[in-house]
Order: C-alpha cells, then structure tokens, then sequence
C-alpha cells in the first residue's frame, strides 16, 4: 500500500507530542518521530491498512522510543538518585510500614485528568525524578509495557524495576500532593 506523505505530514504533530510526552526532551523527541517517519516511509509496503495510518505510526513511534530510552539507559547509572529517594520513604513511612502521616485528601482525581494544568503538574513531577526512574514509570504506567519488557529494554533485573517503580510512585504521590491536590484554591479549567 501507498502512503500519502500529507497523511504522514498530519500525524507528525500529535507523534510529537506523543514523544515529547514520553521522553521529555524536545531534541530526542524531534529525532524519534523523524525516524518513526523514515520508516513508515521505508516500510510503507508492511502497512496493510487494517488499521488507521496514526495507530500504525504510533506502533513504530513507541519502538523508536524504547531504543531512545534503551541508548540513554547505557549512559546514565543504575542508582542514579539513590540516596535522595530512599531518604524520602523513610520520612514518609514508620519503621512498621504505616504512614508517618496519612495522606490528605484528593477529591476527585478522576476531575484532575481532564484538566490540562493537572497534566502539566504532572510532567513537572516527573521532570523533578531522576530520569531512570521516571523513564521507567512512563513504560511500565503510561506506555504499559511489560515488565519482562522493562527490565529486558533497559537491562535492569525485575527486583530494581520495582524498586524503580516504588520510588516513582512515592516521588509521585508527594510532588502531586504539594503541587496540586495539596492547594487550597481551585483547579478548575
């Protein structure tokens, strides 16, 4: 099958965004869509047309990304921001496991969703975590890979995957609560 290079045009905004979403970094997000791009273009012929060209886009996107995170993963450490985490989840935590303080209230975070400021908080929270462990989050939470996926793309065994993914939530929890469930005004919008 032919694709038309305008339908390919149209789909790059959203690929972006898509990407940015993922890998939070302008440049890597460029290069992953243009990549997504060239191989839709190389591979035009595997399209089969069984399902609309963005979801098929979107498939080659989401591989793309794992290689970008995979290449970024061999530079960086397997600990990086240790330290500061693991003293986080002792303040939050009692030696027994219970909540030094109990969480506040969230209302409706379900309400929280479709309000585009809730999801620039939420960015933000996850450009304030170590990169390995918020790149880990986005596959595992947003991207839903896998965990066997996970650990075999960036080389990490299960048990550090969920360490990983604890203090992801944990750093979560406490940046959504001071940032936007915590404030006294509204969030409306």
């Amino acid at each position: 099958m032919n694709l038309p290079g305008e339908e390919l045009q149209q789909s790059r905004p959203y690929l972006l965004r898509y990407a940015m979403f993922r890998l939070r970094d302008p440049v890597l997000a460029e290069d992953a869509v243009q990549e997504t791009l060239l191989a839709a273009l190389d591979d035009a012929s595997r399209f089969s047309g069984k399902s609309a060209v963005r979801t098929w886009l979107v498939g080659i996107l989401k591989h793309k990304i794992i290689d970008v995170m995979r290449r970024n993963s061999r530079e960086q450490s397997l600990f990086d921001g240790e330290a500061i985490e693991s003293e986080t989840a002792e303040e939050l935590f009692e030696s027994d496991g219970h909540w030094r303080q109990f969480p506040s209230d969230w209302g409706n975070p379900e309400k929280s969703l479709e309000n585009k400021r809730f999801w620039e908080t939420f960015e933000g929270c996850l450009g304030v975590m170590p990169e390995r462990t918020a790149r880990v989050f986005m596959m595992r939470e947003v991207m839903e890979l896998s965990s066997e996926e996970i650990c075999k793309e960036l080389a990490i065994t299960p048990t550090n995957l969920w360490v990983l993914l604890h203090r992801a939530r944990l750093s979560l929890r406490g940046c959504l609560e001071a940032r936007w469930f915590g404030r006294t005004e509204k969030k409306d919008g």
